[in-house]
């Protein structure tokens, strides 16, 4: 006996970036209890001008809806919308409380600046309180159920060989939310050392019979070689009966946020959808980049000025202040890194290598503005002047670039738009430091290259919160 069928899509794409149901889902929930908690709050009488005697009062729906908002969009920096967020329960729990804090702060200043949507500070305090404990309970209940089958597809792998192996690897629990296996059907040509024979299915059935037998709502095909005996009259019979069929690069670039470079091939790049370099969305980008670095220059201009003083006062009034760097740009244009520096002086005199944990070259300035993302606020006049974006691949030194061309494939395609300050795969992975890391990092760049838009672009902005506020993946 099944479960429950999954819904028809586990993954929702909105402007070309998936969100995964479950998580969509808690989203609208979380939102819809804290538009419900400011109603709530009217029935303790705390402000004079709402009557409590009717919660449901038409005129306060602004103030709802402004509060709501607000405690989403802390949400989202903190992480809490994150099909990467990987912290347990009591942590999640104190990002909510941090992105209840947050949001309380946000709606004070638009309370600021307009008057008029104000509400009493014990209403605003009481709401915030109910919108707690709103979400906590909502996240509990998710912690227990996100991961039931109910939510998950059915799907059934055609390959048992080397390719369908990296479903078979897949271990984290976010990388397994959206999908159940059901199964593994051996093709022509797969390598038998791949997927272990406990999970193929040996079967006289029809890929249809099997489908139908398992309930499959997906099947993803993975075969070793494809040019062998290619199943097309039955997987058009699966497609006709509404079965969805979905190549291994595209399904692991849904369920995993990257772009897997052990399967991928250049036919797949060149016919897929995305790499889009659109002449409108690059403009609202640049309009963006300028608008947000005059904005955050003027916020972060005095925490500058005490950085600045910081490193003079503690390595003397002749110690350089910023670290001018060269970097590969858009193109493969080289162009000159601003930072605040953050290592001795001497710190390459042997030549470049990459940053290590607990690296003895780091200052004590320098590892408190590396820890709190400090050192890279001059960035913000790499972005004004047009060399960078606030979000895209983060640029690596010429030395390392020319390396990493000739040991990783498809490493030159990040450098088809422009290095961000922060970026999908800062958020996704933590702080690259070998070639690896770069090959691994490079995997996430790809697909924001490939996938990127206005709103991904926003949503990264938003959620580079978290890195900072957490610490993820400083050096």
């Amino acid at each position: 006996m099944h479960l429950p069928k999954a819904p028809d899509e586990v993954a929702i794409r909105i402007f070309q970036h998936y969100w995964q149901l479950p998580l969509a889902l808690l989203a609208l929930v979380e939102a819809s209890l804290f538009f419900l908690a400011l109603y709530a709050a009217t029935l303790t009488g705390l402000d004079p001008a709402i009557r409590p005697a009717n919660p449901f009062l038409p005129e306060i729906w602004p103030q709802a809806l402004l509060f709501s908002g607000a405690l989403f969009l802390s949400g989202t920096a903190m992480g809490l919308y994150n099909a990467r967020q990987r912290s347990r329960l009591t942590g999640v729990l104190a990002r909510v409380g941090a992105s209840m804090v947050g949001g309380v702060l946000l709606i004070a200043v638009i309370f600021y600046l307009f008057p008029a949507l104000q509400v009493g500070r014990a209403l605003l305090m009481t709401a915030a309180v109910l919108s707690f404990v709103g979400a906590a309970v909502a996240r509990i209940i998710f912690d227990r159920v996100a991961d039931e089958d109910v939510f998950k597809k059915r799907v059934l792998v055609y390959g048992a060989g080397k390719r369908a192996q990296s479903i078979a690897r897949l271990r984290r629990r976010s990388d397994r939310r959206g999908f159940l296996p059901v199964g593994y059907v051996a093709a022509g040509g797969d390598d038998p050392d791949g997927v272990p024979e406990a999970a193929r299915i040996n079967s006289s059935d029809s890929l249809l019979g099997i489908c139908r037998s398992l309930e499959v709502d997906e099947v993803v095909v993975a075969m070793d070689d494809r040019r062998r005996q290619f199943p097309m009259n039955e997987l058009l019979e699966c497609r006709l009966e509404g079965i969805e069929i979905i190549e291994l690069i595209s399904f692991l670039e849904r369920e995993t946020g990257k772009v897997r470079l052990d399967v991928l091939n250049p036919s797949w790049m060149i016919f897929s959808e995305g790499f889009r370099q659109g002449r409108i969305h690059s403009t609202l980008e640049r309009a963006f980049d300028v608008l947000a670095s005059l904005i955050l220059l003027v916020v972060a201009l005095p925490f500058m000025l005490l950085t600045a003083m910081a490193i003079k006062l503690t390595e003397g009034p002749r110690a350089s202040i910023f670290y001018r760097q060269l970097r590969v740009g858009q193109h493969g244009r080289p162009f000159k890194l601003l930072k605040f520096r953050s290592m001795r002086e001497d710190a390459e005199r042997h030549g470049a290598q990459w940053a290590q944990k607990n690296d003895n070259r780091v200052t004590k300035v320098g590892s408190f503005i590396r820890l709190t993302r400090i050192d890279e606020l001059p960035q913000i006049l790499n972005v004004l002047r047009g060399h960078m974006s606030f979000v895209g691949p983060r640029p690596e030194r010429p030395e390392f670039v020319a390396q990493l061309n000739e040991r990783i494939p498809y490493y030159r395609e990040r450098h088809t738009i422009k290095p961000g300050i922060t970026g999908w795969a800062q958020l996704c992975y933590p702080y690259g430091s070998s070639e690896q890391d770069a090959a691994e990092k490079l995997q996430y760049d790809l697909f924001y290259v490939k996938n990127h838009s206005l709103l991904f672009y926003l949503a990264i902005i938003l959620q580079t919160v978290e890195v900072i506020v957490w610490g993820k993946g400083a050096r």
